[in-house]
């Protein structure tokens, strides 16, 4: 992987060039493991004209969280506590008499933006933008394949739950079964708070578990993701609870699944993101249901849980081959409940076999 890095910061060194700068300054946690391969607590990457430096507060711990370093790759831990490596950063930058400095503004606090400037007065501070976030656009096969294995973690979870006694049990309690299962099945943790959500709570999205318990007649929506290396998933399915699904649990389930798959279907190589997202939303609007619905229809998912691209009505670009997203549309009826159907996928073109379906627990309407 060593090269792998160095290839990336080569990438953005010719782009930081191209623009008129001398180095780079990567502050935001996701990019700068990205580039180096780690992202110990408080880190941050100069990507110099010639060389690059890892500035950290103190010495990596090794931890899986956070990653393994580029083997080629200096590391500097600053002397004195309560030291900011970024400022660290900024004042060699001025002591190799660099005239420019790009930073990733969106990520930088004022104060922290103001002591840069205190630090290297004379060092020109430009925007370096969203140019690392672009660059992990487009995954390689090994960042697949760990998003792959982190499906395969998630699936295993969810799977072992469902064939366990769930009546009675609190939404808080199966969140944390989950997430404990993540990690029995090798996840370094989950890749974000897991949610389950049952009767009226069911179908929302983002719902934080409560002690609500699960009852006979229940719709049970649970999302959750494993953490592998880094790399993050997301799964959501809807169940229910006990006996044979009421006429309007199926009616609305049939609809969401119909709308996903047609979310599913539009991920090819040039299909702009409104496009994906008018795929599914439109089947949900036609049923009377736009004032029920998300903003957006999925979206990238990598180093980090949310990244580019945004499937959403508003949304600039086109899809790339290589771009796993996902595609979770969903319907919640105050006071009912609802149903919310979450895959992750890789876009890749039709003569590859069209979309690459990573999470493949069922998605028919089991009850449980």
């Amino acid at each position: 992987m060593s090269d792998v890095y160095a290839a990336r910061r080569d990438l953005l060194r010719d782009r930081c060039a191209a623009a008129g700068n001398a180095a780079a300054l990567i502050t935001r946690p996701a990019n700068v493991r990205y580039l180096s391969g780690a992202s110990p607590l408080g880190a941050v990457l100069l990507v110099g004209p010639s060389e690059d430096m890892l500035f950290c507060a103190g010495a990596p711990t090794g931890e899986a969280d956070e990653g393994r370093l580029d083997e080629h790759l200096n590391a500097a831990v600053l002397g004195s506590p309560g030291g900011d490596p970024a400022v660290a950063a900024a004042d060699l930058t001025a002591s190799l008499r660099a005239d420019s400095l790009a930073v990733e503004e969106h990520h930088l606090t004022v104060a922290r933006h103001r002591a840069l400037r205190s630090v290297a007065p004379k060092l020109r501070l430009a925007d370096l933008g969203t140019a690392v976030e672009q660059q992990r656009l487009v995954k390689d096969e090994e960042e697949i394949a760990c998003l792959r294995i982190a499906a395969e973690i998630a699936d295993q979870a969810l799977g072992e739950l469902l064939e366990s006694i769930l009546v009675g049990r609190t939404e808080r309690h199966l969140a944390l079964e989950l997430e404990r299962r993540l990690v029995d099945h090798g996840a370094d943790g989950p890749a974000f708070p897991t949610s389950v959500g049952t009767g009226p709570h069911s179908g929302r999205s983002r719902h934080r578990p409560s002690d609500r318990r699960v009852e006979e007649g229940d719709f049970l929506t649970v999302c959750l993701g494993a953490n592998y290396r880094g790399y993050r998933c997301e799964i959501g399915r809807t169940f229910v609870i006990g006996t044979s699904p009421a006429d309007w649990q199926i009616e609305l389930y049939d609809l969401v699944f119909t709308a996903q798959r047609a979310g599913r279907e539009a991920l090819l190589p040039g299909a702009a993101y409104r496009d994906v997202d008018r795929a599914a939303r439109s089947v949900l609007d036609s049923a009377g249901h736009s004032e029920a619905l998300a903003p957006w229809t999925g979206h990238g998912v990598g180093l980090e849980i949310d990244e580019d691209p945004q499937l959403a009505p508003t949304a600039m670009g086109k899809l790339d081959a290589c771009v796993p997203v996902t595609v979770e549309p969903g319907v919640h009826l105050p006071g009912r409940g609802g149903v919310r159907i979450d895959d992750t996928l890789v876009v890749r073109p039709e003569a590859d076999g069209g979309p690459e379906l990573l999470t493949i627990t069922t998605k028919e309407l089991l009850a449980l």
